[in-house]
């Protein structure tokens, strides 16, 4: 009776570690191949993980909520039928050691489907002592220092060299917590290599709980967390603990206010125009499948003007702008656990028709879980829509490492002073809605970013037939 491994798949290039969120099966349910058995979050992306091979889930080694490297073994499925189910057990184990004598069963260890899931790799022997400088560097190693781009970012910023971090990740990689902490416990930035000999541990403040056994410790100098005084739960209120994704939400929303210069600037657009087009184009667009919303016109006019002004389409690298050649736009969508920002790639070469299909099918997929990590990856502009639920306008936070966010307002009729043809002015009703965008004062100056918005607001208003 064979027995198929179901592995953490790897969810991108840069994501080392997993937490499985959620059970869909459950241990003893029967499962067809490519079928949803389990979630997973990771800093990119939450997903769902198919299953490698039908049968029934006989074996569960890692439990909801538990974060494990990739490649680790999560459960086992009896790929026959009749097979006797292996009760589960109550924390997470790894595999088996190997028998001494003939094995009962065969065990083949597959990726499920997923998104850029990869092979299993096998299992290697890796030496716990420190490589020399001119040697091999362990698997530990590099794992450790292959962070994130996030963390890479933060550490170029403030000149930290990510070596002299104590890091709490998978193998002692650098989370990018533990650099937020480092920074703000007061560490001098420093690009020197830390001393052979190892320092004394620090002393840990009075209240400061020690960290759980084989868990590295906090860097010197990371501030312990806040007490959080007078926000204990009373009687009768609800206590819903934080999902994965928006912790890391929460976290990534801090570290730009930190790190980018907000500025924001609110233009008024009157969509006459543009609701006249959409509604000659609307049926013909229904019939082909797709729904033809405002949105599609902004993210046409934002990709076409942002080629016009490459500094909104740009990044900042230490004391660099990084003008990106791509024009990626992230369209920020709402889900009941969190938000998620699925990227429309070279947005500037696509159709209206084409942006319309983008819009549909992310959000849909965004929505059933159903994205690769590489759709919510290398967006180089943003745009979140709060006029969906009726907001006025907003001042967006900047999704890191972009420079600018776009905010779309409410679309509705208002009053309006409308010039007639003989040059006069009279009262009248408009299609209006405001637009608001941050961005990062640090490499866009005001004139620039008005200037942008400016030309948005003209194609919009005197929107072309090209264009569509």
């Amino acid at each position: 009776m064979a027995k198929i491994d179901v592995i953490m798949p790897q969810m991108g290039e840069s994501i080392a570690e997993g937490t499985l969120s959620k059970w869909i099966k459950k241990l003893g349910d029967e499962v067809k191949r490519d079928e949803p058995i389990f979630e997973i979050s990771t800093d990119k992306v939450d997903a769902e993980i198919p299953a490698p091979s039908a049968g029934v889930l006989a074996e569960i080694l890692v439990q909801e909520g538990q974060t494990v490297a990739v490649q680790t073994i999560v459960a086992r499925i009896e790929t026959e039928k009749a097979a006797a189910v292996v009760a589960a057990p109550s924390e997470a184990r790894g595999p088996s050691p190997a028998p001494t004598s003939a094995p009962p069963a065969a065990v083949t260890t597959i990726a499920p489907a997923g998104p850029l899931s990869r092979p299993a790799a096998p299992a290697r022997a890796s030496s716990t002592a420190p490589a020399s400088p001119d040697g091999p560097q362990t698997a530990e190693e590099r794992l450790r220092q292959r962070s994130t781009p996030l963390v890479r970012k933060i550490a170029a910023e403030h000149n930290v060299d990510i070596s002299v971090i104590s890091g709490t990740g998978i193998a002692g990689r650098v989370t990018k917590n533990d650099i937020l902490g480092y920074i703000e416990g007061g560490a001098t930035p420093t690009i020197t290599p830390p001393p052979v000999a190892p320092a004394s541990p620090p002393v840990p403040r009075a209240g400061t709980p020690a960290p759980p056994a084989g868990m590295p410790a906090p860097p010197a100098g990371t501030p312990a967390p806040p007490a959080h005084v007078g926000v204990d739960p009373w009687p009768g209120d609800r206590v819903e603990p934080w999902s994965r994704i928006r912790k890391l939400t929460a976290d990534h929303m801090i570290m730009s206010r930190r790190v980018s210069a907000h500025v924001n600037s609110l233009f008024e657009i009157d969509y006459t125009r543009v609701s006249q087009i959409r509604a000659q184009q609307k049926k013909e667009y229904a019939d082909r499948g797709v729904n033809l919303t405002y949105l599609a016109f902004i993210i046409k006019a934002v990709a076409e003007n942002l080629r016009k002004h490459p500094v909104i389409n740009a990044a900042v690298a230490n004391d660099a702008t990084i003008y990106r050649k791509d024009v990626n736009i992230g369209i920020a969508v709402a889900l009941d656990w969190g938000l998620i920002v699925p990227v429309i790639k070279h947005a500037d070469e696509l159709s209206l028709m084409g942006i319309a299909r983008a819009i549909n099918d992310l959000g849909e997929r965004a929505r059933t879980k159903k994205l690769s990590p590489d759709e919510v990856q290398k967006g180089t502009f943003t745009i979140t829509n709060p006029g969906g639920f009726g907001s006025f306008a907003g001042t967006p936070i900047i999704n890191q490492p972009q420079v600018a966010i776009l905010g779309v307002g409410s679309i509705e009729k208002r009053p309006s002073v409308v010039t007639l043809p003989d040059g006069t002015d009279s009262l009248g009703i408009r299609l209006k809605g405001m637009l608001t965008m941050a961005y990062d004062h640090r490499i866009v100056d005001g004139a620039a970013a008005d200037r942008f918005l400016a030309d948005v607001k003209t194609m919009l208003q005197d929107y072309p037939e090209s264009a569509s």
